[in-house]
């Protein structure tokens, strides 16, 4: 019997049609037949994420991230939400209950308003004020999937992304093989004496604990990155990543996180004509968007690893994935190909094999300050002015 459903896992078949999705499905080979079914969408996540570490087989492949997709939408009703949407939810279930030939199910949740405000009271206790009264809709959301992959671990995607490659196959041999900065000359990676050795033993801790993608991959040495409207050079996205559970980057991130609503409620305490921080604005790419995670995950990797952070391009090399430490970075191609004649950075088209899945950009969660936009467009076409780093990109929630 199948695990899936709103309020139990007992459904024969899923369907994501325009009224209502399953909040969640549990493929039914993992589940103990004396197992009590979960009540809600966070027992469901507990016990998935629990059963999934009893099995490598529920991992993805050279990882200790389980098989768990996470997805966040405002309801599990989907009246009135855009057919692409729904379409694309539907793609990630599918790929969950019946993959293809070969391929190992996966399991998935929805998560709502309602789940994510109680996963928040739940694990983060000392952060829950701070979530509701400082920041946005949409910073809410980039918060949420840090916190859910955090605890339970699992592949994120935001429901515009559209899988083109399984999550049982993101990762091969030659994404985990030795590489070397041509720069400094240190070595990263693992040479062959330990893939051999990881061959033979499927019982140790495999040696992959993160995925992120890059978004941006331009030349350090120019302004590109600015006139794209990007902060680094070499930027990961946060549309989707995958992570095991407690990896210390996503704490680093929900640590700077506190650090930032203390700072905006100063802000608004000392500046003139601002009763609450929700009269104040931030650009959500910057603070809890994909600014924010490139920031944790080079601060850690630097530290940690000594990572020469634009050593991650995937100009010199063709595109190549780059282990470091437990870091897997996708090149561009992994979380953003193109469908685009003209490639600016490098990235492929969607049938590429690097490419992992695709980002519509639907934005179906925010609509755009056109003040913004057109400063945009002036540094990509003219390079006339700069703007402040927290005025580059601004998103307003709906």
């Amino acid at each position: 019997m199948d695990a899936v459903g709103t309020q139990a896992y007992s459904s024969s078949r899923a369907s994501c049609g325009r009224d209502s999705t399953p909040s969640w499905y549990i493929p039914p080979e993992w589940i103990d037949a004396n197992q009590s079914p979960p009540k809600t969408i966070i027992e469901a996540a507990q016990l998935a994420s629990k059963v999934a570490k009893s099995n490598p087989e529920r991992n993805v492949p050279f990882s200790n991230i389980p098989l768990l997709v996470h997805q966040k939408w405002d309801t599990t009703r989907l009246n009135g939400t855009k057919e692409m949407i729904v379409s694309y939810i539907e793609d990630w279930l599918v790929a969950s209950i019946s993959p293809p030939s070969g391929m190992r199910r996966m399991a998935y949740f929805l998560w709502d308003n309602e789940g994510v405000l109680s996963l928040i009271k739940e694990y983060e206790k000392d952060l829950t004020t701070d979530f509701i009264e400082v920041f946005s809709p949409v910073e809410k959301v980039d918060i949420f999937r840090i916190i859910a992959c955090k605890w339970f671990g699992g592949i994120y995607g935001d429901v515009d992304t559209k899988p083109l490659q399984h999550p049982s196959t993101w990762i091969d041999t030659a994404d985990v093989s030795e590489w070397a900065d041509e720069t400094t000359g240190k070595r990263y990676g693992l040479d062959n004496t330990v893939l051999t050795r990881l061959s033979q033993s499927h019982e140790q801790s495999q040696p992959v604990n993160a995925i992120w993608g890059i978004e941006c991959d331009a030349d350090p040495n120019t302004d590109d990155h600015w006139r794209w409207a990007y902060t680094y050079p070499v930027q990961l996205t946060n549309w989707a990543f995958a992570s095991a559970p407690k990896q210390p980057i996503l704490q680093y991130f929900l640590d700077r996180i506190v650090e930032k609503a203390q700072e905006a409620r100063d802000r608004a305490r000392n500046t003139p004509g601002v009763d609450s921080v929700s009269d104040l604005h931030y650009d959500p790419v910057v603070r809890t968007g994909p600014v924010a995670v490139t920031e944790a995950t080079s601060w850690w990797l630097e530290e940690k690893d000594g990572l020469r952070w634009n050593a991650l391009t995937g100009r010199e090399d063709g595109g190549k994935t780059k282990l470091v430490g437990d870091v897997i970075i996708l090149p561009i191609t992994g979380f953003s190909p193109t469908q685009e004649k003209y490639s600016r950075m490098g990235e492929k088209p969607w049938d590429d094999p690097e490419a992992r899945l695709a980002h519509t950009a639907m934005g179906s969660w925010h609509h755009t300050n056109l003040i913004v936009e057109y400063g945009k467009f002036c540094r990509t076409w003219f390079g006339l002015f700069e703007v402040e780093e927290e005025n580059w990109k601004v998103f307003k929630a709906k």
